[in-house]
């Protein structure tokens, strides 16, 4: 089974990485359904571009209520801001974090 190369954004000279990646959680009481996350999701999306950031993938449990976003961003509080501006569910955690191979 191959692996996908990590995913991280590219200065100009390919070599050294302009944005940080991101894992955030969310937490949510009484659980969560797929469908308004990949709602939310599509709104993250929609508003991504203007801040220079970019979700990449999602997962859900949704009878823990737990949603963890995978986000190229230049920082930690404007991944978060996103969120905010989109539908207004900010993450309670975010990790910086490196993709293994």
């Amino acid at each position: 089974m191959g692996r996908e190369a990590p995913r991280t954004a590219l200065g100009p000279d390919e070599k050294e990485p302009t944005m940080a990646l991101f894992m955030d959680a969310h937490t949510l009481d009484g659980g969560v359904a797929a469908a308004d996350v990949a709602a939310a999701h599509e709104a993250d999306l929609a508003t991504q571009e203007q801040y220079g950031v970019n979700y990449l993938r999602y997962w859900v449990d949704e009878a823990a209520g737990k949603i963890f976003c995978l986000v190229e961003a230049p920082d930690a509080e404007t991944a978060n801001t996103v969120h905010r501006e989109a539908h207004g569910l900010v993450a309670d955690e975010i990790y910086a974090v490196t993709e293994g191979r």
